[in-house]
């Protein structure tokens, strides 16, 4: 399957680009690993495969509404 197929295939699925796709997955396993561990945010950020602390506070605050940290304190 080529590059173009794959993202052709993936948006009619789902509605997101690759990119999107794939940001969302690693968001909801950082959820997943907020609620279990007790790692750090920071040692989420980069086991998820982000390389920026604060682009993961962004992208995780406009997907669930509250910072990484006041998940953590719920």
């Amino acid at each position: 399957m080529s590059r173009m197929q794959l993202h052709r295939k993936l948006n009619a699925l789902t509605g997101m680009s690759t990119t999107e796709f794939i940001r969302m997955e690693r968001l909801k396993l950082a959820k997943k690993l907020l609620e279990q561990n007790h790692s750090t945010v920071s040692e989420i950020t980069y086991s998820v495969g982000f390389s920026s602390p604060s682009y993961f506070s962004k992208c995780f605050k406009e997907v669930y509404q509250c910072t990484p940290s006041e998940f953590l304190s719920k």
